[in-house]
């Protein structure tokens, strides 16, 4: 048989052969099997594809709500960063008052600031306070601010009444004489409970003070009717034996505090003068002590220092009361002028 080119190209093109359902293209055999529910690979089709594109996807994590802040304490008020009257302080560790007004003990002044408040914050406290003697009696009041637990600032003033004496002493029956006080002091190292044990809290200071009655202080001998104290304080808090040292330096020329005028006519002056004081904690809201505090006699009045024997008790975290036995010894020449010392003090 012979055959053309023609006739072999015919048979050898695909198109020419007889296609059977066993030669069907594998890819659509492939796609119906699995496409169809009908199909032997439907069910493996699903779990492959439940497993690899149906899978749950597991949610976010929610982020973490942030912290609500904490409340503000009731008796605490803020002026931009600066916390006022808000407290914080030890109980006691703010002082009572002197009979100048600053913060320390009755007599003598301390390296502490006025107020409860710690550093960063402003504080304030206010005093009254009364002494009565055999033959006079002194009254007192007036407040300060403490700054940061560095600063304080104080004023106060003291009424001095002379009753039956003022007659004998030729200025009159209950003849008062009174004096205004200007406090200011600074801590400039350590701290009265922290820190180094060796390292007491150290302040500086002044007390500008003026009397009322210049005509007559001067008519008595003094100098002037006004004169600054400078003084510089230590103190300490030993809190595991609960005792609490103080000593204070003051250079002054004040004759009796200041209430008969400063210096004297005849030239006598500034001398360095000592306080000191002892105190024992009975608990955290009772201290017991004592205090001594020497004093000029420029107008040779036969003037003595001062001593008294103290205890203070905290009411409440802002309320002090102190009470105290003292001895001033002889006052304008008239002896034995012992009594008694109360005091009351807020604080804040």
């Amino acid at each position: 048989m012979i055959f053309s080119v023609s006739s072999l190209l015919a048979i050898a093109s695909p198109a020419a052969l007889p296609v059977t359902t066993s030669q069907a293209a594998p890819r659509d055999a492939i796609i119906a099997a699995f496409a169809t529910p009908d199909g032997p690979g439907y069910g493996a089709a699903q779990t492959q594809t439940a497993t690899t594109t149906d899978a749950p996807i597991p949610p976010e994590p929610e982020p973490e709500p942030e912290p609500e802040p904490e409340p503000e304490p009731q008796d605490r008020v803020r002026i931009a960063a600066v916390d006022l009257f808000s407290g914080g302080k030890l109980l006691l560790t703010n002082g009572v008052t002197t009979v100048d007004g600053s913060s320390g003990g009755g007599l003598a002044r301390w390296a502490t600031i006025g107020g409860r408040q710690m550093g960063g914050g402003i504080g304030a406290s206010a005093h009254a306070t009364a002494i009565e003697l055999a033959d006079f009696g002194w009254r007192s009041w007036g407040v300060s601010l403490g700054i940061g637990d560095r600063v304080e600032l104080s004023w106060s003033r003291a009424d001095f009444d002379t009753r039956d004496i003022g007659a004998l002493l030729g200025i009159g029956q209950g003849y008062t004489f009174n004096l205004d006080t200007f406090g200011a002091k600074v801590r400039v190292a350590g701290d009265l409970v922290y820190g180094e044990t060796w390292l007491p809290q150290i302040a500086v200071g002044i007390e500008h003070k003026r009397s009322r009655d210049g005509a007559l202080v001067r008519a008595l001998g003094a100098a002037d009717a006004s004169g600054t104290d400078y003084t510089l304080s230590a103190t300490k808090l030993f809190l595991a034996r609960s005792l609490l040292v103080n000593a204070t330096l003051r250079y002054t020329e004040a004759n009796e505090l200041g209430l008969l005028g400063f210096g004297s006519a005849t030239g006598a002056g500034y001398r360095l003068h000592f306080e000191g004081s002892l105190g024992y904690q009975l608990s955290r809201r009772a201290v017991i002590g004592a205090e001594v505090r020497t004093k000029p006699d420029n107008l040779r009045l036969g003037d003595d220092d001062w001593m008294d024997l103290f205890i203070a008790y905290a009411l409440t975290d802002n309320v002090t009361l102190t009470a105290a036995y003292v001895d001033l010894g002889s006052i304008a020449t008239i002896p034995d002028q012992r009594g008694g010392f109360l005091s009351a003090q807020v604080a804040f």
